[in-house]
C-alpha cells in the first residue's frame, strides 16, 4: 500500500470486437480482488476497467456487419461486456469507453500539452502495420508468410498480412526518454513485475527507441489531432490515456491528485505499451509516472494461448453457469502463480472445486454450523479455558492474516489465497481431533465442547472476512450464517488488516442453518 492510504488499480482497457473469454476474465477478477482486498482494508480504492473503441479494426468490423462504428461498439458493450462484469461479480468504480466525451476531451488536451512543451513533431513515414495489433512492426515482430500468404510478409503474433503505409503523421520523441526510462527502472526496481517483466523491458529499451508516430491520417474513426483536424490520434496513445483521463485528468485536478498514480495490471503481450510509452508520455506532459506495472502470464488451453480465430476461447459463462461466479474467481486466483503462464482445464477446476471448495472450505463451514446448531440449541457457546491446541489455531489464524496482507502486497494473490487455506486445513484438522460428537456424549466435556466448538466458528469468522475479496457471495452466506452481521456489521465493512485478530465473534451470537456454500456438481462434461 502507499503512504497516502490511497490504491489506484486498472485493469487493460478491452478491446471490444472480440468477445470476452476467460482470459479478459481472468484478468478482470485479479483486479477485482486486490481492488476489494485494499477497499476493506481502509484504503482510498478505485478500480477502473473499460473498453477501447476506436481504430482502424473496429472500423472494419463495424463495416463488415453493417453499423456505423459507434453503434457497432454500444452493441458489444452492452451484449458482452457490461454482462462479463455482474457474471464474475466485480465491484469496479467506474468503467470508461474512449468513445465518451470525458475521455476524447481530456485526451486533447493531454496531447495538446506534449506538443506545446516541444514532444511532438510532424514527419513522413512508411512501415508495415498489422491491423490486428493496430501496431507498426519491427523487423524482429515480421515473419515470411507461408500457403496462401507466401511471398508476403506477415505479422509473427496474427500470421497476417502486413500492409506498407506510407503517411504524413505526427510522431512523439520517445527516443528522447530513453535515460530517464532506465533510470526509472534502476531507482523503483519493482516499478515493472515480475522480474522476468522487468528484464525484458529493460533490455528492450537499452537496445534503443524509436520515436513514435502518434497519428493517423487514412481514416477518421478516432480522436482527432487538436492542432490538425486531419488527423487522428494513433489507437495506442488514446487507449493508454484512458487511465488518467477516468479520474479527472485535465478537468478535475483533485479528483487526479486523490487518485493518480496508478497501478496497472496488463496481460504481458502489451507490457511495452504500459511500461516503456505510457511513463514516456507522461514525463512528456510533467505529470507523474503510475506507480507501477504489473504483467500477469497467458492462460493457455490445451498448450495454447487463447485466440478466437483458433476457438481455444472459452466463455466465462460456460464456467460460471456450471460451477458458479466464486469458484470461477478461486480457480484462476488461486490455481496460477500470479505473473506467469497457466493451464486452465475442465478436470483441473473440477478436481479443485470438489477438494478445496466443496469438501475443504465448504463442508467445514457447514459442520461447524450444524454442530452449533445440535450441541447448543444454533447459539455461539463461550470458550472456556484454551489448551495449546486451541492457541495453535489461533497463532495460524494470525499468522494466516498477516501473510496473506503481505503476499496481496506483492501482487501475489495465489500466494495471499494459499496463506489464507491454512486455516482451513487446520480446522478440519483440529476437528477431526478434538472429535466434538464424541465430547457431546459426555456432560462432564461439556466446556470443552463450547471451546472446541467457539474455536471452529470463530476460525470460520475471520475465514470469511479474508476469503470475500476472492469468493464475495459463499463467504456473505457463510457471514450470515453464524449470525456475525447482527453483532459486528456488514462482511464488506470488515476491517481486513485485522481480521487475524482473535475473539472477535461473540459468545451468545445465534447461528442460522447453512446450504451447502459449493452444492455438488454434475460434470456435463
Amino acid at each position: 500500500m502507499t503512504s497516502d492510504g490511497s490504491f489506484y488499480i486498472t485493469t487493460p482497457i478491452y478491446y471490444p470486437s472480440d468477445v470476452p473469454h476467460i482470459g479478459h476474465g481472468y484478468t478482470t477478477v485479479a483486479v477485482d480482488a486486490l481492488a476489494r482486498w485494499h477497499r476493506q482494508a481502509g484504503d482510498d480504492t478505485w478500480m477502473l476497467t473499460g473498453t477501447d473503441e476506436h481504430g482502424q479494426k473496429m472500423l472494419r468490423a463495424a463495416a463488415a456487419n453493417g453499423a456505423t462504428p459507434q453503434e457497432w461498439v454500444d452493441r458489444l458493450v452492452s451484449e458482452s461486456w457490461f454482462p462479463l462484469l455482474e457474471t464474475l461479480d466485480v465491484a469496479n468504480d467506474d468503467f470508461i469507453r474512449t468513445t465518451q466525451e470525458r475521455h476524447e476531451e481530456r485526451v486533447q488536451k493531454f496531447v495538446q500539452a506534449i506538443y506545446d512543451r516541444g514532444h511532438i513533431y510532424a514527419g513522413e513515414f512508411e512501415a508495415l502495420y498489422c491491423v490486428g495489433c493496430e501496431e507498426f512492426k519491427t523487423e524482429s515482430e515480421i515473419v515470411d508468410g507461408t500457403g496462401a500468404f507466401e511471398g508476403l510478409k506477415v505479422c509473427a503474433i496474427h500470421s497476417k498480412p502486413l500492409e506498407l503505409l506510407q503517411e504524413k503523421n505526427y510522431f512523439f520523441t520517445l527516443s528522447a526518454f530513453q535515460d530517464q526510462l532506465l533510470e526509472l527502472y534502476r531507482t523503483v526496481p519493482d516499478f515493472v513485475r515480475p522480474e522476468s517483466a522487468r528484464n525484458e523491458v529493460v533490455s528492450f529499451v537499452k537496445n534503443g527507441l524509436k520515436d513514435l508516430s502518434i497519428s493517423r491520417s487514412t481514416f477518421d474513426w478516432g480522436i482527432k489531432v487538436p492542432w490538425d483536424e486531419s488527423h487522428v490520434i494513433y489507437v495506442w496513445v488514446d487507449a493508454l490515456l484512458n487511465y488518467a483521463t477516468a479520474v479527472g485528468y485535465g478537468s478535475d485536478p483533485e479528483e487526479f491528485a486523490r487518485r493518480w498514480p496508478a497501478y496497472h495490471v496488463v496481460g504481458k503481450d502489451i507490457l511495452r505499451f504500459h511500461a516503456v510509452i505510457w511513463p514516456a508520455m507522461l514525463m512528456a506532459a510533467g505529470v507523474e509516472v503510475p506507480r507501477g506495472v504489473f504483467a500477469h502470464g497467458w492462460l493457455l488451453v490445451g498448450g495454447e494461448k487463447m485466440s478466437k480465430s483458433k476457438l481455444t476461447g472459452i466463455a466465462p459463462t460456460e464456467i460460471t453457469d456450471v460451477f458458479g461466479s466464486d469458484a470461477y474467481r478461486f480457480y484462476f486466483l488461486s490455481a496460477i502463480a500470479f505473473g506467469q503462464d497457466g493451464s486452465f482445464s475442465w478436470e483441473d477446476l473440477s478436481a479443485r472445486y470438489q477438494a478445496e471448495l466443496a469438501n475443504g472450505f465448504g463442508n467445514l463451514a457447514s459442520r461447524t454450523v450444524a454442530m452449533v446448531e445440535r450441541y447448543f440449541e444454533a447459539i455461539v457457546p463461550p470458550p472456556a479455558e484454551y489448551t495449546e491446541k486451541d492457541i495453535e489455531i489461533q497463532r495460524i489464524v494470525a499468522k494466516a492474516a498477516d501473510d496473506a496482507d503481505a503476499a496481496i502486497e506483492r501482487f501475489r494473490i495465489d500466494e495471499a489465497i494459499a496463506a489464507i487455506w491454512t486455516i482451513v486445513d487446520a480446522l478440519n484438522l483440529y476437528i477431526t481431533e478434538n472429535e466434538p460428537w464424541a465430547l457431546a456424549k459426555d456432560d462432564a466435556q461439556r466446556a470443552r465442547l463450547g471451546t472446541v466448538l467457539y474455536t471452529a466458528a470463530e476460525g470460520l469468522r475471520a475465514l470469511a472476512v479474508l476469503l470475500s475479496p476472492v469468493t464475495p457471495i459463499a463467504t456473505q452466506k457463510l457471514w450470515e450464517a453464524l449470525g456475525a452481521g447482527a453483532e459486528l456489521g456488514a462482511l464488506d465493512a470488515q476491517p481486513l488488516r485485522e481480521a487475524g485478530r482473535w475473539g472477535a465473534l461473540r459468545p451468545g451470537t445465534s447461528v442460522n442453518g447453512l446450504a451447502p456454500l459449493f452444492p455438488r456438481v454434475e460434470q456435463a462434461r
